[in-house]
């Protein structure tokens, strides 16, 4: 009998392909809207996932926040908070700490021959390019002897290299540095490689130096700008930023936690995880609007064929058909209505989730779950939309279906 009817339904819908197709069209739709949001929204989570990543392990960023002035006392450099010492204390009483790189920032001119750019200069120690993932293509990178000699040695990044030397090779060549009206001459030890955006700008534009020769030549102070620290694994992150909040409290005059501020790789990825999953979970509820609309589709077209197949149902139920086998009739055909246009809105999903991927240039996440998801709900509506034509048609009465103009 199921059989039967599957058959019986199925002849229904081609026998009115046009009208079968528009019935499906919001259904369709809805899936494949559901389908593609939720894989662009996951793509996009683990490209800029990758991103951040690749930034950094377990990178914490400890900036130096304002020292408000109070009680008549002027208010104090920003700047001056973080001492050398005071990342090696960080070092040694954290034990989640792995390890604390100084970093020092300025901006100056770099000159070579007839070729001059505008370029950030970055001091710090040989910790550096570890802590950030960041390796050099060329030469080498700042050491301990660098460090203790206070060497004009220099690192520069991948694009900083192109612009001063072209295809040249760089390695060796002294190049100068105006720096707050002085001109300093440096060697080029090493080239980075290329890596593109960061949270604090472009890598690739930025030179190096040893944090020493910055602080004793450049800047000419004990302070440095912040600090890049990195804990023991993953699971230490979170322990690490505790710690560290605990040491700068209990170490910084006045105990003032406003004198700096911590950000850690994982705060940014839970915030992006957070902001991604409720982009998605939003468009696909707007999305998931389209299904419904597709269920009222497919309710109005299932009344309108009971009226058009009264007088067939009249000569079933007078042949013998139960209430039981009308509504299952006319049941499976609004199924199959919601079935079919959802295994089609999977497939046209998945094209237009390839398709984005591609332009997008991330990975292209298709769960099971959420086609199963889409599917079932799509289903869902089609049963409970066509729970009523089947219901209205098992309960005509034979006599008056007969006798139906």
């Amino acid at each position: 009998m199921f059989f039967e009817t599957l058959k019986i339904a199925i002849n229904s819908l081609q026998s009115n392909k046009l009208r079968t197709l528009l019935a499906m069209l919001g259904i369709i739709i809805g899936v494949g809207a559901v389908i593609a949001i939720v894989s662009i929204g996951s793509g996009a989570r683990e490209q800029i996932t990758s991103n951040i990543s690749n930034l950094g392990s377990n990178l914490i960023n400890i900036f130096p926040g304002t020292s408000r002035g109070w009680g008549g006392r002027i208010s104090a450099s920003s700047g001056d908070v973080f001492t050398l010492k005071l990342a090696e204390d960080i070092i040694k009483l954290c034990p989640s700490v792995k390890k604390v790189v100084p970093v020092a920032q300025g901006s100056g001119l770099l000159i070579a021959g007839d070729v001059n750019v505008q370029a950030n200069i970055v001091g710090t120690n040989a910790d550096y390019q570890e802590i950030n993932n960041y390796k050099v293509s060329q030469g080498q990178f700042i050491n301990s002897d660098d460090l203790e000699s206070n060497l004009n040695v220099i690192v520069l990044g991948s694009q900083l290299a192109k612009d001063l030397f072209n295809s040249e090779s760089p390695l060796g060549k002294k190049i100068k540095l105006n720096y707050q009206d002085k001109n300093y001459l440096y060697t080029v030890i090493g080239v980075m490689e290329e890596k593109g955006g960061g949270l604090t700008g472009d890598l690739d534009d930025r030179s190096y130096i040893p944090i020493t020769t910055y602080m004793k030549k450049l800047s000419n102070s004990q302070y440095v700008s912040s600090y890049l620290a990195q804990a023991n694994s993953s699971q230490e992150a979170s322990s690490a930023v505790g710690e560290i909040e605990y040491f700068l409290i209990k170490n910084l005059d006045d105990q003032d936690k406003e004198k700096f501020r911590l950000l850690s790789m994982d705060q940014i990825l839970d915030t992006v995880n957070s902001v991604t999953a409720s982009l998605s979970l939003m468009l696909g509820g707007i999305a998931a609007i389209s299904l419904l609309v597709g269920g009222i589709g497919i309710m109005n077209i299932m009344l309108v064929s009971v009226t058009e197949r009264t007088r067939e149902i009249g000569i079933r139920k007078a042949l013998g058909a139960k209430r039981k086998n009308i509504m299952s009739q006319f049941l499976i055909e609004a199924l199959s209505l919601s079935g079919l246009g959802g295994m089609i809105g999977i497939i046209l999903g998945w094209l237009g989730a390839y398709f984005i991927a591609r332009l997008g240039k991330w990975s292209l996440v298709i769960t099971l779950s959420s086609v199963l998801l889409a599917f079932g709900f799509a289903v869902a509506i089609g049963l409970f939309f066509g729970l009523y034509p089947a219901m209205k048609a098992a309960k005509m009465d034979p006599v008056e279906a007969l006798s139906y103009e």
